[in-house]
């Protein structure tokens, strides 16, 4: 259950936020933007879990924008007691009060201060909600929302999608801190507990053969140091005859109710348990190697989830171990595929050591060109509010 949530790019006030919520029931999402949406639907959209009680908009946001946001808010969803983070003044109280704000505390104050703000505002809210029911998309009808469900893909292996789909997880877990979980579901020779070095004491078998409620789902995942959780592959590859697609779809589907993003290393090719993935993924991000059987598969692939109506909302292609030496261009991959290359990961030294490690290209900080492309990759998936932003989602890639 998702009580608070923060929107601020202030990254010392957000930990400041978090220790004090930390400190109380429930659980916060984050919004790293210094900006507001021109709609609060594009925030209240992307929570995950139960209706919030508390919004906490950062100092770095414009006054004017917060009181126009509060008021927003205010009139959809009354119940939710909205915080703003400012020097206050007579002025700024004054608007703020006029706009729905509920309450001011300033920027510097502890997280023992803030806890205080925010555990009095939860409990308005909650006095709010008990008398009023709750409109648009957050209802009880509507089934509560869910997070963005990522989908790593390639018809073929050896293409580095495990290591793609960890630094997805790694740079979203900088996003939003404990909000992301990654699942391996390449069922019988899954690589994501050694690519975080994780030695998980359950795996995906205990998870589907067990209850899914919201604080049994903890107990399944394997803790990273980046602030993501990880559902890793069974140990013994037999034990994948034991998960059916059915439990796939039915875990994926409580872990998207519980977490802000989850992303899902996929097994080569097109199988049950895939479908079954695609069937509620909200992206899907396909990974092509530099050399024609990739580049035929992941084509072919494409061709049979369009007859079959299965390709998500979003489309993430990357072109993976890109050499202009390969023989063949981005444009030629482009021309094959009838569709955009959005990401190019020049061939690297810096990501096949990362990965040997264990440590992800996106924990240990590298400079390296492949890692500013995962950087980018990354990016697609953060909160876009600018509508500047979602012209650039398929631009055509330049690779030199």
């Amino acid at each position: 259950m998702s009580r608070f949530a923060v929107i601020t790019a202030d990254t010392d006030f957000e930990h400041r936020v978090r220790l004090a919520a930390a400190a109380l029931p429930g659980s916060l999402q984050y919004f790293q933007a210094n900006f507001l949406p021109a709609s609060i639907e594009d925030v209240f959209d992307q929570l995950v879990g139960e209706p919030i009680e508390v919004l906490v908009l950062g100092p770095d946001l414009r006054s004017e924008d917060v009181f126009t946001f509060a008021a927003a808010v205010d009139a959809r969803h009354p119940h939710v007691s909205v915080i703003y983070a400012a020097q206050p003044t007579p002025e700024l109280a004054l608007s703020a009060m006029r706009s729905g704000v509920r309450d001011i505390v300033i920027p510097a104050a502890d997280a023992e201060a803030l806890r205080s703000h925010l555990e009095q505002a939860a409990s308005a809210a909650a006095s709010r909600l008990a008398v009023a029911p709750v409109p648009s998309t957050l209802d009880a009808e509507s089934g509560g929302s869910h997070g963005r469900i990522i989908a790593v893909m390639s018809p073929k292996g050896g293409v580095g999608k495990t290591t793609i789909a960890t630094n997805i997880a790694v740079g979203l877990g900088k996003i939003a801190p404990m909000s992301v979980v990654i699942v391996d579901l390449d069922l019988q020779f899954g690589d994501v507990a050694s690519g975080l070095m994780l030695n998980p004491e359950r795996t995906i078998v205990d998870a589907v053969g067990g209850p899914m409620d919201s604080l049994s789902l903890k107990t399944y995942l394997s803790a990273h140091p980046t602030n993501i959780y990880a559902l890793c592959a069974p140990r013994n590859p037999a034990d994948a005859d034991r998960i059916s697609p059915d439990q796939v779809a039915e875990l994926v589907k409580h872990l998207a109710v519980e977490f802000q993003y989850v992303v899902i290393d996929t097994s080569p090719g097109l199988g049950e348990h895939v479908l079954a993935t695609l069937d509620q993924a909200t992206d899907v991000v396909w990974v092509c190697g530099m050399d024609i059987p990739s580049v035929r598969g992941l084509k072919s692939g494409l061709e049979i989830l369009n007859e079959l109506h299965m390709l998500p909302e979003h489309r993430h292609v990357v072109l993976n171990m890109a050499d202009k030496r390969a023989g063949i261009s981005v444009q030629d991959v482009e021309a094959t595929l009838g569709v955009p290359v959005d990401i190019v990961l020049p061939r690297s030294r810096s990501l096949p050591l990362s990965t040997n490690r264990g440590v992800p290209a996106l924990q240990d900080g590298l400079r390296d060109p492949a890692v500013k492309g995962l950087r980018k990759l990354v990016e697609r998936f953060k909160p876009q509010w600018d509508s500047r932003e979602h012209k650039q989602l398929h631009r055509r890639a330049v690779f030199q």
